[in-house]
Parts: C-alpha cells; sequence; structure tokens
C-alpha cells in the first residue's frame, strides 16, 4: 500500500470516528431531551391525578355533608310530628275516656231540610224537628271517637309525608 492509501485510510477512519462519536452524542442528547420531555410529561400526569383525587375527595364530603344535614332534617320532621300525633292521640283518648264512664256525652247538632234544598231555613216535613242535636248512645260515641283517632293519624302521616317532600326531598 502507498502512503497516499494509507493517509486516505487514515482520513476516512478518523472521518468515520467522528462521524460515529457525533452519532452517539446527538443520541445521547436525544435521549436526554426525551427524558426530560418524560419526566415533565409525568409530573403533570401525577399534578392532574392529585387534582382529580381532591375534587372526588371534596365531591364524597359534600355528598356525606348533605346526606347528614337531610338524615338530620327528617329526624327533626319525624320527631315533631310524632308529637303532634301523639298529642292529638291523647286528646282523643281523653275524649274516649269521657265518653266511656259516661262523664261526656257525644251530640251531634244537625238540621233537617228537604232533599236537595240548600237554602237555610227551608221548612221541613211536618212532624220532624229542624235544628236539633242528637245525642249518641255511648258505643255509638266511641265509634265515632275511634274513627276521629284514624282520621288523626292519617292527617299526621299526609302532613309529615308533605313535609318530607317539601323539606327532604327538594
Amino acid at each position: 500500500m502507498s502512503e497516499a492509501q494509507i493517509k486516505f485510510i487514515g482520513v476516512v477512519l478518523a472521518v468515520l470516528a467522528l462521524v460515529c462519536i457525533g452519532a452517539a452524542g446527538a443520541g445521547m442528547w436525544q435521549a436526554n431531551a426525551y427524558g426530560k420531555v418524560i419526566a415533565t410529561n409525568e409530573a403533570s400526569r401525577q399534578a392532574d391525578l392529585t387534582l382529580i383525587a381532591n375534587a372526588g375527595a371534596e365531591q364524597a364530603r359534600n355528598a356525606l355533608y348533605k346526606q347528614q344535614k337531610a338524615e338530620l332534617a327528617l329526624a327533626e320532621l319525624d320527631t315533631k310530628r310524632t308529637q303532634e300525633r301523639d298529642k292529638l292521640n291523647e286528646e282523643n283518648e281523653d275524649l274516649l275516656r269521657t265518653v266511656a264512664d259516661g262523664s261526656r256525652r257525644l251530640r251531634i247538632a244537625g238540621s233537617c231540610r228537604p232533599s236537595g234544598s240548600n237554602l237555610p231555613g227551608t221548612a221541613s216535613s211536618p212532624g220532624v224537628g229542624d235544628e236539633g242535636a242528637v245525642e249518641l248512645s255511648a258505643a255509638t260515641g266511641r265509634s265515632v271517637l275511634d274513627i276521629c283517632a284514624g282520621i288523626i293519624a292519617d292527617r299526621a302521616a299526609l302532613k309529615a309525608a308533605e313535609d318530607y317532600i317539601k323539606d327532604i326531598c327538594r
């Protein structure tokens, strides 16, 4: 081999070595740049996950608070309506006892008018009294007061349902 060929091969090897070194450097630089991009993306993803987790926890806390508030309102409403119903039932029981022991009698006031007439003071059939009171027997009085107790219970249940819908379900 001639000296020119050896120089040529030396130059080619030097150029080849420089190209390899440049490629390796570029690869390392690019890997480093990708690493930074990946690290930035990962940090951003972690921040997003934290934000989502915190928002979910806040929503759960709010839902729990609303549920507890509704349960408390329902308990208060139930207590109030139960006390009202019990008071009315006590009054009705007192009336029932006084009718049963004979110390009070149940009377129903009424008037007799011809069928279909809604005018006050319309003459009634001969022999039938107008504007009087009917006194009920003790057994019938108890039955009427038992019916009243059912009405009291139904009204209390209806009022409780209305309040529940108005106050709790809103």
